[in-house]
């Protein structure tokens, strides 16, 4: 008899990035460079667990940005262009490294990944999230939403119903997508306030996560620790907090596994590392060189000389720590049922672009660790939170506290001086669109169109993503613009629709850019 869960979460997310008015633009390769590098290996990962009769249980949240961008015609065809590419690169890395067998292994490696990429995202009709979906349907995968354009729902209390507004896209949207409605959520960059889980059970939400001090510090001091979910007080949602321990066992790079000097060093790419002539049709047309996930390096030590990446010897590595995380777990484990008398659930959620993309042996490990958990113990079980709730409804009442996974564990990182200006426009855009909505409750035709868009183009200037883009100075133009962009659209719309002079073909070219969410309808935001 198993002792304890571990409850794995991956948390799946980017902003947003669409451009159809560019050909090519930078930031969109963070959708791409995702998809190869994480969404495939963990599909990958998925199906031979599957065909092999491995049991396993894993959390995934896919936000409704990241599955409007993978479900795409524009953003697809533009994948299958960027993968493309990288197959004729690894082929010319084949023909330049002749002479360099070790380098040549690894070409051929990559190759390989390349092709395998490319088979699968048409094997899936190029959409993803179906992958995923399939995966839910056997019973595997537990999807969770999340806000609707991951909007820090700590910072929009002030105007509440921003944040009703970003709970019900995201459930409609799931339904649309998925099936069936969401069980869970994951609260945008783990962020709660206090009384926003009466939005989510309005919205039939069953449970949330939060970071380990917002139930600690809970009231009244839950019994447990955040090794049982405890219900919110008046609603009954339960809330999931994060073990700080096995976390940063895996995500943080100077303690954790992914700093180990065996595995892939991130930041030599040959993108950067090989002459300009050679390279100049494998990065951005403008000339900025860029990653292209083809790297011979492994980290072998904190200076600047690197030695070839050695993949046997990363497996090995992977392997290894993948035991030594199961080992940990179960003396955590061990120690927790003997004091609690009950069993312990340990929640372990991570950014899944760690698996892959920053960390490249990360879905290897995953698997290693999967097959260990169904093969070579007893004592730990992993578990969906849907589950847990269903084998343990008898839980802890308290009132969590205010909280996020953010830098220093509260709102700092989405409210400081580089980014504080954004809120009172936020909170003035909720007001408006309230007021529209309350003024236009049965709008049809372009009116409709207009109040629809007004919400999308809201909600976009909503994401955390462009304030903490600020907050740690990248790509910083590009957030300041996407902010300013969304406002003044809606600001535009707002006085258009008050004024009765809604310019039809503008309003159509911005529902041509900013086309997230077809299904939407204003009305919500009241």
């Amino acid at each position: 008899m198993h002792k304890g869960y571990l409850c794995i979460v991956l948390h799946s997310h980017l902003p947003y990035v669409r451009h159809p008015e560019h050909e090519d633009f930078l930031e969109e390769d963070w959708l791409y460079e995702a998809i190869t590098e994480t969404y495939i290996p963990l599909i990958g990962m998925f199906e031979r667990l599957i065909s092999e009769r491995v049991d396993f249980r894993l959390t995934m949240s896919l936000t409704p940005t990241l599955v409007s961008m993978l479900a795409d015609p524009l953003l697809q065809e533009r994948y299958l262009k960027h993968i493309n590419k990288l197959i004729e690169l690894a082929h010319k890395e084949i023909e330049r490294t002749a002479w360099q067998s070790h380098f040549q292994s690894l070409a051929i490696m990559y190759l390989n990944q390349f092709y395998k990429a490319r088979e699968t995202f048409e094997r899936y009709h190029r959409n993803l999230a179906l992958a995923f979906k399939d995966f839910q349907d056997a019973g595997r995968l537990e999807i969770v939403t999340c806000g609707a354009t991951h909007g820090y729902f700590p910072l929009l209390d002030v105007c509440r119903e921003s944040v009703r507004a970003q709970v019900k896209v995201a459930v409609s949207h799931y339904e649309g997508v998925f099936g069936r409605k969401p069980r869970g959520i994951w609260l945008p960059e783990c962020g709660y306030h206090p009384g926003q889980d009466e939005i989510l059970k309005e919205c039939g939400i069953r449970y949330f996560f939060t970071d380990s001090h917002g139930v600690l510090h809970g009231t009244p001091r839950p019994k447990y620790g955040v090794f049982a979910p405890v219900y919110c007080k008046g609603t009954g949602v339960a809330s999931f907090a994060r073990d700080l321990e096995s976390s940063k066992q895996v995500w943080s790079s100077i303690e954790g596994y992914p700093g180990d000097y065996n595995y892939r060093e991130f930041y030599r790419d040959i993108g950067f590392d090989l002459e300009y002539e050679y390279i100049k049709p494998y990065i951005h047309p403008d000339g900025i060189r860029i990653n292209t996930g083809i790297k011979y390096y492994r980290i072998t030590g904190t200076s600047n000389h690197k030695d070839p990446y050695a993949p046997d010897w990363a497996r090995e590595k992977a392997a290894e720590h993948a035991g030594n995380f199961m080992f940990n777990r179960q003396q955590q484990i061990n120690y927790l049922y003997g004091i609690m008398q009950k069993k312990p659930l340990i929640v372990s959620p991570y950014d899944t672009e760690l698996y892959g993309h920053w960390w490249y042996e990360g879905p290897m490990w995953l698997e290693f660790l999967i097959r260990k958990i169904a093969f070579d113990q007893n004592e730990i079980r992993l578990i969906t939170p849907s589950e847990y709730l269903v084998e343990n409804p008898r839980n802890q009442v308290i009132t969590p506290s205010l909280s996020s996974w953010g830098w220093k564990g509260y709102s700092e990182m989405w409210l400081q001086g580089s980014n504080d200006w954004i809120y009172r426009h936020l909170h003035a855009g909720c007001l408006r669109m309230t007021e529209l909505a309350k003024t236009f409750p049965e709008a049809t035709g372009i009116l409709k169109r207009a109040l629809n868009q007004a919400l999308r183009e809201l909600l976009l200037a909503e994401s955390s993503d462009w304030a903490f883009i600020m907050g740690t100075g990248t790509h910083t133009g590009y957030a300041v613009q996407r902010t300013k962009d969304h406002l003044l659209r809606f600001l535009r719309l707002y006085e258009d629709i008050k004024a009765n002079s809604i310019d039809e073909e503008w309003l159509a070219q911005i529902e041509y850019k900013d086309a997230i969410f077809p299904a939407i309808d204003y009305r919500v935001h009241t």
